[in-house]
């Protein structure tokens, strides 16, 4: 016997939100974890956080900000989690790559490669069109820190990427 589908105003509301968001949640948890499997977890347990709380926003923006500070809590959560800390990866074992996930370019591997921060920083400032004071606030930083992490990102993308790119990264 079927259930009645019960027309939940909030629930609709979620499902918005999670087709309008879902895939940069999605793509911040990568980048944050390398790992799909971590960043697909990571995306139910946000918009799970999110139907739990049921905060109001304000605008659009204001819920893209909700979600990226949920992301980026719950990825260091599970980065600094002591079950993570005593695993090992499944890359060798036949889990698909990450490298499977991502867009296919040059310039987006060696984003991969950076540290944390800067990787996050990177993909605040370039891939969702943040300001660095909008990455400050969300990352619990400095302006100054978020300025560092993006010249130095920029200075390792221009070596690594010297000769292969002839872009300008200033």
């Amino acid at each position: 016997m079927e259930k009645p589908k019960i027309s939940d105003p909030a629930e609709n509301n979620l499902e918005v939100l999670f087709s309008e968001f879902g895939d940069m949640v999605y793509r911040l948890a990568l980048v944050r974890t390398r790992s799909s499997t971590d960043a697909e977890d990571i995306t139910q347990e946000v918009f799970l956080r999110c139907f739990r709380s049921a905060p109001s926003f304000l605008s659009k923006e204001h819920q893209k900000a909700w979600l990226i500070k949920v992301t980026i809590n719950c990825s260091n959560s599970l980065l600094s989690s002591a079950f993570r800390k005593h695993t090992v990866a499944l890359d060798a074992l036949g889990e698909p790559s990450i490298e499977d996930e991502l867009p296919d370019s040059t310039v987006y591997d060696a984003v991969m490669q950076l540290p944390g921060k800067m990787r996050t920083a990177v993909h605040l400032f370039y891939y969702e069109n943040y300001s660095v004071k909008e990455i400050a606030e969300i990352m619990h930083s400095s302006e100054s820190a978020v300025k560092t992490w993006l010249f130095r990102s920029r200075t390792i993308l221009k070596n690594k990427l010297k000769g292969v790119i002839e872009d300008d990264f200033s």
